[in-house]
């Protein structure tokens, strides 16, 4: 009986300082990778622009993407060098997906930031009114 080849998410963060074509380009270019080396897309979602909780090359928000595709072994270390060296990559991270894992929630919009206003502190225990 043959083997299925596993299923990997694939999530990339893209700068927001590039164009957007330029970004619509990484995306095209992870896809045909992926098709090169013997991989299909199982699974592409936009999660759109959120915030990083910390800033990575000086930058505060980035563009979310979630693609899980299945491929042999070899995909992956093609696809992980490739999106290290391509600029307007942030950060990227290739998981694979063990049996029984359940599908990636849908994506959401993103919740207000909180106020910029500092919250009341409580009065201190035992203070006299």
């Amino acid at each position: 009986m043959a083997q299925l080849p596993p299923i990997y998410d694939l999530m990339v963060l893209l700068s927001t300082a590039v164009e957007d074509e330029r970004r619509a380009r990484i995306l095209a270019d992870i896809e045909q990778t992926i098709a090169d080396n013997g991989g299909s897309i199982e699974l592409k979602q936009e999660w759109g622009v959120r915030r990083l909780a910390f800033e990575i090359a000086h930058t505060a928000d980035a563009e979310y993407h979630l693609l899980q595709f299945s491929g042999p072994p070899a995909l992956v270390e093609t696809l992980s060098y490739n999106l290290k060296i391509t600029d307007g990559v942030l950060r990227h991270r290739i998981i694979k997906v063990t049996p029984g894992t359940p599908p990636p929630p849908e994506p959401t919009a993103q919740e207000p930031a909180a106020s910029s206003e500092p919250e009341p502190e409580p009065a201190a225990a035992g203070a006299e009114a």
